[in-house]
């Protein structure tokens, strides 16, 4: 029987900082490290998790699922996964996971999985453990280690932020149906090919008779109508000053240091309620 420890990376900053506190902290545990690809991740993750390995001197595993995102959406009768049918996040990051550490499991071998649950989330539950030998743990809700502590561990290492976070909030897929409405409108300005893959995606789920657009009350194609970019654009603005004035000033940690969440802007919990798997 061995023991063995594995950490999940999602392409967010609370994993990465747990990767790199875990490799740290427990020099002596011989971590492995993954990541589960959609085949619809954005650019700046994959060149994230390149950086991310060179801090952590050893590759991080791709768990590449046998079938992609668009094998499942035709499974699915082509209808978009959304926060009431959530299929991506069980077919492309939790199955793969599961078989992944399978034969581990079943030669008896006691298997640890680091989750980057904060100190600061007490709304959040790690992944169910379905067998006796897999364990749950959650580092930085023990060592009591908050979002600020995640600021100053991706720093202090070098390994900074990802470079999508200069424009959103959300690690995860590409077309993650937890976006706010801004960052569909940001990830169009940067990445205009994968919002008309997102509008094919969308287009061909309506005319299948699906009840779900990628984003709640709207068509992607109405949201990028001029009037609408500009009002959404304008939305935002007027919240991101009123959280601004809302923020006491700390002449310790200057604001620009950390990226501004979206949703702290929308005044919402952190993920606006995405899975674990996916955000952290």
């Amino acid at each position: 029987m061995v023991e063995r420890h594995v950490l999940g990376i999602s392409g967010g900053k609370d994993s990465a900082a747990l990767a790199v506190w875990m490799r740290d902290k427990h020099p002596d545990f011989n971590i492995d490290y993954f990541f589960t690809d959609t085949g619809e991740e954005l650019p700046e993750v994959y060149e994230f998790l390149g950086r991310l390995e060179g801090y952590l001197g050893k590759p991080i595993a791709r768990l590449n699922p046998r079938r992609d995102f668009r094998f499942w959406l035709r499974e699915y009768n082509h209808f978009l996964p959304s926060p009431q049918t959530r299929w991506c996040t069980r077919k492309l990051k939790l199955a793969p996971f599961e078989q992944w550490v399978k034969p581990w499991l079943g030669a008896g071998d006691k298997v640890f999985s680091y989750v980057a649950i904060r100190a600061d989330e007490d709304y959040r539950e790690g992944y169910s453990a379905k067998a006796d030998n897999l364990f749950v743990r959650l580092p930085f809700r023990e060592a009591g280690i908050d979002k600020s502590g995640v600021v100053d561990i991706l720093e202090s290492s070098g390994v900074g932020y990802p470079k999508y976070y200069n424009w959103r909030s959300r690690s995860g897929c590409t077309f993650c149906f937890f976006q706010q409405k801004i960052e569909w409108v940001r990830l169009r300005e940067q990445h205009p090919e994968d919002y008309e893959k997102a509008k094919e995606l969308e287009k061909d789920a309506l005319e299948h008779g699906s009840p779900f657009t990628w984003s709640k009350g709207e068509s992607l194609w109405d949201m990028e109508k001029p009037e609408r970019i500009a009002e959404i654009k304008a939305e935002y603005e007027i919240r991101r000053a009123r959280l601004r004035k809302c923020i006491p000033i700390n002449p310790l940690r200057p604001i620009k240091e950390c990226p501004e969440d979206i949703d702290d802007v929308y005044d919402e919990d952190e993920g606006g309620g995405a899975c674990v798997v996916c955000h952290k």
